[in-house]
């Protein structure tokens, strides 16, 4: 892209910005009145044009020689520091927003007279297209680089939390919360972070860089849970939605430090195929007891993050009390997160990835054996929050040191797929056994019970890099 473009795209989106503010753009209000306007597209229309060059800058510096060796990744100007900080303020902006989205529920649901189950069934087809398109933004990003997934998968993202804004029908709400923000989830999530993490910086950077990517999502939910419930009592949850995804497209400008080179940079005689890579992974035991216990994972940190304010509510406390129940998570799963990094240098990760199932099955069955006052949610919350990602670095760091980083996002992807499915049944189940029994009981034990198991599966993986006879020609 030319610079003359960039400049005719910036006009462009500035005039329409300018009507937006002189009136193009007055609130309406109703149900069928939410037509977008001009200060959407004047965003987009700017963002769009941005985007391809600035993948394009980004990608400009990995032209030159074999960069599989951390040391020529890194440019004199990308310090592993610099890259670490850019990745979490991506993490952090990603997730947010995101992690936010069980506040809307009730508010939105009551605007349009929905049961519970459309909104649950949106978010829950959201989980499963996000774990969906996270293989193949894999494969992209170890292809071509991870500035385009990530820019692109940000656009989707703003898109979908705009569009949400304006959804008054079942169909659109699963357009924009479910398809939208799901695609763009698995381009500019903490996944694709992770994946360039574990290609630029050296093997002893990874598994702290792992925790504190992950640390950084969490910090996201912890900042957005309050700020979004603060929003909605503002200025309500239409304009909320519609400031969250203009935040997203900060991701943009901070790809840059994160590109990784495009395959034709990595190429050499001894790397391996795509193909031969899945073929490997599929086939190896240990690849497939990972992806097994993450299904876990996804279903309770999806029905929690949907359902919990809700259930709060029900049990006749605040809908504050619930937001600041999603916050302490977030919060302690910084802490959880940077401690299963450093832990994971320390120790074997597959009795980490079993230890975190088990608190996380105990911390529930503790939470529903008791009532809910503010007091035991905080500590819920707290217990949780130290467990909540805490599996993402040490799974990450298990196919790091199977498979390497060669196809690191993209068997990443797959085991997330996995997490994502789980999620889809935590988020859906969630809100059809509630329309159908008044009560989440059913959902809690299965969590519980999905926890025991995937401690279980976890302790037989064997922690050693995969046998290979021979160089495999790429």
């Amino acid at each position: 892209m030319k610079r003359r473009d960039v400049i005719i795209g910036g006009a462009a989106a500035a005039k329409l910005w300018q009507t937006a503010r002189d009136g193009g753009c007055t609130p309406q209000h109703g149900r069928n009145s939410h037509a977008p306007g001009a200060r959407h597209v004047a965003i987009f229309v700017l963002a769009i044009q941005i985007e391809p060059y600035a993948a394009r800058l980004s990608n400009r510096r990995f032209r030159r020689g074999d960069m599989s060796d951390a040391s020529k990744a890194l440019a004199s100007w990308r310090t592993p520091a610099l890259i670490i900080g850019f990745g979490c303020l991506i993490a952090l902006i990603s997730f947010g927003p995101r992690s936010t989205l069980g506040f809307f529920l009730t508010p939105m649901s009551s605007a349009n007279h929905w049961g519970r189950d459309v909104f649950a069934f949106a978010l829950a087809l959201q989980n499963l297209l996000w774990g969906a398109g996270q293989p193949f933004a894999g494969i992209i990003a170890d292809r071509f680089g991870t500035a385009r997934v990530l820019c692109g998968g940000a656009l989707m993202y703003a898109a979908g939390l705009a569009l949400m804004a304006h959804a008054d029908s079942a169909r659109l709400i699963d357009l924009s919360a479910g398809a939208l923000i799901g695609f763009g989830l698995s381009g500019a999530s903490f996944m694709v972070v992770l994946a360039a993490f574990g290609k630029l910086l050296p093997p002893e950077w990874r598994s702290r860089a792992f925790g504190f990517g992950t640390a950084a999502g969490s910090f996201g939910q912890f900042l957005y849970s309050p700020v979004a419930v603060a929003l909605m009592d503002a200025v309500g949850w239409q304009q909320t939605l519609v400031i969250f995804a203009v935040s997203m497209l900060a991701v943009l400008p901070l790809s840059l430090p994160l590109a990784t080179p495009p395959s034709q940079a990595q190429h050499t005689a001894s790397s391996q195929s795509l193909r031969q890579a899945l073929r490997e992974a599929f086939i190896h035991r240990s690849y497939a007891l990972l992806v097994l216990g993450f299904f876990t994972c996804g279903f309770q940190l999806a029905f929690i993050t949907v359902h919990m304010p809700a259930y709060i509510i029900d049990r006749g406390l605040s809908a504050q009390v619930g937001g600041w129940t999603i916050a302490t998570i977030g919060l302690f799963n910084i802490v959880g997160s940077i401690s299963a990094g450093w832990l994971g240098d320390r120790m074997p990760k597959r009795y980490l990835l079993s230890f975190i199932y088990f608190i996380r099955a105990a911390a529930i069955l503790a939470f529903i054996s008791f009532p809910a006052t503010p007091v035991t949610c905080l500590i819920f919350g707290a217990a949780m929050g130290l467990m909540w990602l805490s599996t993402v670095p040490p799974t990450n760091g298990i196919i790091a040191l199977m498979f390497g980083t060669r196809w690191l996002a993209t068997l990443a992807g797959f085991a997330f797929f996995s997490h994502q499915v789980g999620g889809f049944l935590g988020v859906w189940l969630g809100g059809l056994l509630f329309d159908r029994t008044g009560s989440y009981d059913m959902v809690w034990w299965l969590a519980i019970l999905f926890g025991v198991l995937s401690a279980l599966i976890n302790i037989p993986i064997v922690e050693k890099p995969v046998a290979r006879a021979a160089a495999v020609p790429a």
